[in-house]
């Protein structure tokens, strides 16, 4: 049974960092890649990261490049997601999702799996 679980979500002030974890069971995760979305209040669905299954391949939005950091480690069959220097709109839920095959899209028809969220709040 193919399962992510995400945590590590929070409050924090603007400016402040968080660290997300992704972790995976029911699959073989170096096969894969995962993408990292993100919901806020009101919004759409967007992608916000994603690596594919070696690691060596690595997107981000526009909106958190230089600021998230996505990394995996394989043998603990988990996905993190560095946050760093957050502002007010990175409010939302949080997302991981495997990937169909192992490519490594910011669009979610390109993910199977999902985890049920972790809550990312950032306010003052």
């Amino acid at each position: 049974q193919v399962q992510l679980v995400e945590s590590g979500g929070g409050l924090v002030q603007p400016g402040g960092s968080l660290n997300l974890s992704c972790a995976t069971s029911g699959f073989t995760l170096d096969w894969y890649s995962i993408g990292w979305f993100r919901q806020g209040p009101g919004k759409e669905r967007e992608g916000v990261s994603c690596i594919s299954g070696s690691g060596g391949v690595t997107h981000y939005a526009d909106s958190v490049e230089g600021r998230f950091t996505i990394s995996r480690d394989n043998a603990k069959n988990t996905v993190y997601l560095q946050m760093s220097s957050l502002k007010p709109e990175d409010t939302a839920a949080y997302y991981c999702a495997r990937s169909f095959d192992g490519l490594c899209l910011l669009a979610d028809y390109s993910y199977s799996y999902w985890g049920q969220g972790t809550q990312v709040t950032v306010s003052s």
